[in-house]
This record gives C-alpha cells, sequence and structure tokens, in this order.
C-alpha cells in the first residue's frame, strides 16, 4: 500500500479520546468510540492489503498470520510482563486471581469473552483491571480467523459479490448490535458478532477502491472529509457511558471515519490537518499508547485506592507517552522489520507459540495459587487475615444470592416468613438494607424483591450495563402487582440510588426516551406518588430509605488497603460536603420524594455536620463505593434498630400499622451471604 500520513493522524484522532477517557477529565465522556475508529481503520488497512495480495496473486494466509503476529505480539507481550511485578506487589488476593485469568485470555485473544462472562453489577470495577483494554485486540484477531478466507473464497468465487458481500454482512450485524444494545448490553458490548459491521464498513471503502473514491474531486471531497472528522467530535463530546454501543448511535463516529478514510488527500484540508507531525507522530505509537495507558491508569488507582488527578495524572499520562515511544522504537519497529528480528517464519512461529504457553502457563499459576495472599499480609497479620478482609467485599445479595436473579422471583430464599409483614422492594441499594432488616431489634417479617440497577419505579426504566430496559419494565410491574395483592404486607420499603434522573437514557413504558433531566425527575416523583396511592388504597404504607452516604471512592477497598498499610479505622472516612457533591442529583430526588412518603436519610446515622464515617462500633460498614456489606449492613441495623425505624416513620405518616404477622416463630433471622 502507498503510504497516507492521514490514516496515522485519524489513529491519533481514534486513541488520545480513549486515553483521555479512562484518565477522567470532563469534555472526552464519549472517548471510548476512539474504539470503533479503530475497528473501521483496521477493516481498511488489512482489507486493502489483502485485496492487493489477491489481485496480484500473492495471497497467502502464513504471511497473512505472520504479518498479524510481528505486529501485535512483541510490544502485547512486553506490557504483560511489566505489569506482572506491579500485580504481584500490590493486588489484593481475588484481584491476582482475577489478573491470571486476564493474562491467560489476552495470550488466547479471548480476553473479550473472559470480561464479557465476569461483567456484571457487583463485579469488580473496570477501572481496576490492567487488561481490560485487550478486550478490542481480541474482537480484531477472532475476526481475523475468518475473514481472510472468506475473503478468498469469496473474491475466487465471484469478483462481483465482494461488495454486497460485505455489505449483507455489514446489514445483519448492525441489526444484531441494535437488537443486543436493548437486551444484551454485555454481549453486545464485547462479543465479536455485534462488532463485525464496524470492521467491515473500513473492508467496504478498501473494496470499493482508491480510484473509484478519487472520482469525487474538489471540494466535494473536502467538504465529506470534513464533515467525517466532526461526525467523530461530535461522538466523543456527546456519547457517555449510556448511550447504547454498539448500536445506532454508533453509525455516527464509524461512518465518520469510513468518510476520512475515503475522502481526506494529501491535497483537501482534512488530509492536510490529519497530516500535521504533531498526529502522525502520535498515530505512529498509537498501538504501543492504547496497550500501555490502561495498566498505568489502573494500577494507580489499585495503588492509591481513588483516580488519580493533578500532578498525579498529568505524571501517568506523560508516562504513557513516554513507554509507547520507546516501545514503538525498540520492539515494535525492529520485530516487524524480517531483516533482524526473527528473519524466518518459522521462527516467528516459534516465538510466538512459546511466549503465548509462558503467558497461560503464568496466568494459570496466579489462578492456582489463590492469588498468594501471604504476599502482601504485612508482619504480624496472619494469612487468614487477607482472605478476612477480602471477604468483606464480598457482594451483598440481602438475604440469598437467588434474590438477584434476572427477572421477578418468590423465591422462599428470598422471605423470612410465608406471610411478610414488610415487602422490601428496589435494585441493589434495597438488596444490601435485608442483612439490617433481619438483625433490628424491631424485626418484622419481610420479603426481598431487588434486582441490581432496577429502581423502584413502575413505567420509566434505564437501560442498564448488564440487563435490559424491558426486563427492568416487567420486573417491576411484576413486584407492584404482588405486593397489591397480598393482604398480609403491610408496609412497603422503597430503595435505590435514586440518581435515575441523571440518566440520559430513561424510557417510558411505550418505549420513548425521556431527554431532559426535569422532565426524568418529574416523571419518576409522579410514578412513585402513584405507587403511593395504590398502596394506601390497599391499605399498606410506603417508606423510602436513602443510600447511604457516599464520595465517589471505593471505600471497601480504601479500607482493605489502609488496613493493611497499618491506618486505623477511621482512615476512610470522608468529609459531608464530598457526599453532598458526589450524591446531589440522588439527594435532590430523595427530597422531592419525601413530599410523597416518609424517608429515612441514612446519612443522620452515618454523617456529623462535618465528616461521614466508614464503621460503626468498630464494623466496617461499606463493600465498594455505596453499598453496604453483609456484616456492615448487620451492624447498621443492630444499632439504629433499622425496622423500628420504618416502623415509626409508617406510624407518624398514616397511624399505626398492622403488625399482627409478627410473631416469635419467625426467628431466628439469621442472614445468608449468598455463597452456598
Amino acid at each position: 500500500m502507498k503510504y497516507r500520513p492521514e490514516v496515522d493522524g485519524l489513529r491519533a484522532v481514534a486513541v488520545v479520546p480513549v486515553v483521555l477517557f479512562h484518565a477522567g477529565p470532563p469534555g472526552v465522556s464519549g472517548g471510548f468510540v476512539g474504539v470503533d475508529v479503530f475497528f473501521v481503520i483496521s477493516g481498511y488497512l488489512i482489507t486493502s492489503v489483502l485485496l492487493d495480495d489477491l489481485e496480484t496473486g500473492r495471497f497467502s494466509l502464513m504471511r497473512f498470520y505472520e504479518r498479524r503476529a510481528r505486529r501485535i505480539l512483541p510490544a502485547l507481550f512486553l506490557v504483560m510482563a511489566c505489569c506482572l511485578p506491579f500485580a504481584w506487589a500490590w493486588m489484593l488476593p481475588q484481584e491476582l486471581i482475577a489478573f491470571g485469568k486476564s493474562v491467560a485470555a489476552t495470550a488466547l485473544f479471548s480476553s473479550n469473552i473472559l470480561f464479557w462472562r465476569e461483567a456484571g453489577y457487583f463485579a469488580a470495577a473496570n477501572e481496576l483491571k490492567p487488561l481490560l483494554h485487550t478486550w478490542s485486540l481480541a474482537v480484531e484477531e477472532q475476526y481475523y480467523l475468518f475473514f481472510p478466507v472468506a475473503l478468498a473464497v469469496l473474491w475466487r468465487w465471484r469478483k462481483a459479490a465482494v461488495l454486497p458481500g460485505l455489505l449483507l454482512v455489514v446489514l445483519a450485524s448492525l441489526a444484531m448490535a441494535t437488537y443486543g444494545a436493548q437486551h444484551h448490553p454485555a454481549a453486545n458490548f464485547y462479543l465479536l458478532p455485534s462488532r463485525i459491521w464496524e470492521l467491515l464498513i473500513g473492508a467496504l471503502v478498501a473494496a470499493v477502491g482508491g480510484a473509484a473514491l478519487a472520482r469525487v474531486r474538489g471540494w466535494p471531497a473536502d467538504l465529506l472529509g470534513l464533515l467525517g472528522l466532526a461526525m467523530i467530535a461530535a461522538a466523543v463530546a456527546s456519547f457517555d457511558e449510556q448511550t447504547p454501543n454498539p448500536g445506532l448511535a454508533t453509525l455516527l463516529p464509524v461512518l465518520g471515519a469510513a468518510l476520512v478514510l475515503a475522502f481526506a488527500r494529501a491535497d483537501n484540508s482534512a488530509g492536510r490537518l490529519l497530516a500535521l507531525k504533531p498526529l502522525v507522530g502520535i498515530g505512529l505509537i498509537s498501538y504501543s499508547l492504547y496497550l500501555w495507558h490502561q495498566p498505568l491508569l489502573a494500577f494507580a488507582r489499585i495503588r492509591n485506592v481513588a483516580s488519580p488527578e493533578g500532578p498525579l495524572l498529568w505524571g501517568l499520562l506523560i508516562a504513557t507517552f513516554v513507554l509507547a515511544w520507546l516501545t514503538w522504537r525498540f520492539v515494535e519497529k525492529p520485530f516487524r522489520g524480517a531483516a533482524r528480528w526473527l528473519p524466518r517464519r518459522w521462527q516467528v512461529g516459534a516465538a510466538s507459540l512459546a511466549s503465548l504457553v509462558l503467558a497461560v502457563a503464568i496466568g494459570g499459576t496466579l489462578v492456582g495459587g489463590a492469588g498468594f495472599g501471604g504476599r502482601i499480609a504485612p508482619a504480624g497479620i496472619a494469612f487468614d487475615a487477607v482472605a478476612d478482609s477480602e471477604a468483606m467485599l464480598a457482594p451483598n445479595y440481602g438475604l440469598h444470592g437467588d434474590c438477584d436473579a434476572k427477572g421477578f422471583t418468590l423465591s422462599a430464599k428470598c422471605r423470612t416468613s410465608e406471610a411478610p409483614v414488610l415487602a422490601l422492594w428496589g435494585d441493589s441499594y434495597a438488596m444490601h438494607l435485608a442483612p439490617a432488616l433481619a438483625s433490628s431489634a424491631s424485626f418484622m417479617p419481610f420479603v426481598q424483591l431487588t434486582l441490581s440497577q432496577c429502581a423502584p419505579f413502575p413505567g420509566p426504566a434505564i437501560n442498564g450495563s448488564y440487563t435490559s430496559w424491558q426486563t427492568y419494565l416487567t420486573f417491576n410491574d411484576a413486584a407492584l402487582k404482588w405486593i397489591l395483592s397480598q393482604d398480609s404486607v403491610k408496609t412497603v420499603v422503597m430503595s435505590a440510588t435514586f440518581n435515575q434522573s441523571a440518566v440520559p437514557t430513561l424510557f417510558a413504558a411505550n418505549g420513548a426516551v425521556i431527554v431532559s433531566e426535569e422532565e426524568r425527575k418529574s416523571a419518576l416523583v409522579e410514578r412513585v406518588g402513584t405507587v403511593q396511592r395504590q398502596l394506601a388504597a390497599a391499605g399498606k404504607r410506603l417508606v423510602i430509605v436513602s443510600p447511604p452516604p457516599a464520595t465517589g471512592m471505593d471505600l471497601g477497598l480504601c479500607h482493605v488497603r489502609m488496613g493493611f498499610s497499618g491506618a486505623n479505622d477511621n482512615a476512610c472516612d470522608f468529609p459531608v460536603r464530598e457526599h453532598r457533591e458526589n450524591s446531589a442529583l440522588s439527594i435532590e430526588l430523595v427530597q422531592a420524594l419525601e413530599g410523597i412518603a416518609p424517608v429515612i436519610w441514612l446519612d443522620r446515622y452515618l454523617c456529623t455536620a462535618e465528616l461521614c464515617h466508614v464503621t460503626m462500633d468498630g464494623v466496617f460498614l461499606y463493600r465498594d463505593m455505596g453499598h453496604l456489606s453483609v456484616e456492615g449492613s448487620k451492624r447498621l441495623g443492630a444499632t439504629i434498630d433499622l425496622a423500628g425505624a420504618i416502623r415509626a416513620a409508617a406510624e407518624k405518616h398514616a397511624g399505626p400499622p398492622d403488625t399482627s404477622g409478627t410473631n416469635a416463630t419467625d426467628g431466628p433471622h439469621l442472614v445468608s451471604t449468598g455463597a452456598e
């Protein structure tokens, strides 16, 4: 291929937003679309090479895979090797086990499947996974296992069928992505079938051919190239983590990248802009830049608990660019040239196989060694204490893990009586209150009706990261119908994150997206008001429990890591001001709901005038950024008598409830961790 500096410039346009998105500064909420742009570039370049080889009769699968190995593996294995000592020094045992799995999966180009299988509301934060970004490499390499063969077969069968064949697969894959974005968002994000269309858009540009595209000249070509850049910029600035991706919205950056590849040329504005030396320079090191940025940011978060900011963040970004240049200069370039480094094809194959086997063996050792907990236990702290500390971070499913099923359940494991007096309804922030209710002195038999990310608003629903909004609608409709049908249930407790007014993709029951923040808030308040009236008509009372105070930092990890460093139990306490800033929209929505039903504000128990505390009676309360741990929830319930506070609030609001369902045969009220 003739070298096109504007393609390297486009690589820079793709990689810089990705790096900044993971670093966290404002203004690049859609920086993740850089990966989509990379897919288009990759599809274009590889297809161009393959079509040229087919045209000239030089097509060879072995030569193709040799080029891929030289391009991908040396830098990848270097970065993985450099991650190992930091993972060993800083990761908790369960984190090291997960890292070991990702090392092996990355070597086998299946990390996208691993991260998909690990995805879940209670899964470890993506920001703490050093090799998370390798999912995109896995997608590409899986694609290139079959694409060259399919293209060669199609070419030799009927050359004219290449374009319509590619277009047909694009449409099928895009349709799958559109469906998956709504119904299976995690699988849709990570897996190949819903990503193929992005690579094939680039392939279509290559298949149309430079000669055909060159017929569009002058200002039309100039305008189309600039339009492509504007489309990518618009996606970077306007998309966010709630934007279904990949999906129809992803057409914006993907078609933008295709327009740039097709029409940005050396003789027009878009081409000259992308050919600027700084952009070309970044484009040349873009692969290494992509490889290094996630491990540096992840390990900084692991070591310091909080996200890096200020001088530390700038230092990490500078280090990312320096390491990327060094890797490009002394690893990528030498290995891509066949003269000095591994000059023979069999040597490339042998080195690749040996590296793969070594990486899988290292990953397997980390997993098989159960995370080697003894390596991080300070002097005087038993190995078991490490496991005990990590156990505090386990998900709190309430009464049982079955109570976070994929839909509505009336499992016997999710109730303390066949005739519950109280219904606990909501998302994971209702779920984590179950141990507190079970440990309260004024215990009331209760049933747990919960689903992660599913706030108890029949009608409006978000499209969650792991479950579709339709599932949430169905769950809440079923929960409300069941509650209204149960004569024994006299009190209904709602709890959630209550930040749904901030979520751009809030769907109404008819599938329409509620656009403005004020409309979202009004819709949520209106629905709770309707539910309250339905409950009152059925002789039931509604009480709302706020989420615990939070600061945006992982308080569970803070406690565990600070404990190993010898800090005291109060090391992770945080100012009330930070809680109010972090939870502003949640607080605002709960205040609006306070006019409908009584609210129990947990921050009034956990915060003083200036400081919010993360322990109560010597027990640490949190398991992550905001959820209570099992033991923390038990302690909170026992100390403040949460069930009694709920009963008092209900009585004050609507007179004394009927508690005839309470009797001595309902105890003891022990809480399972859901592990069995």
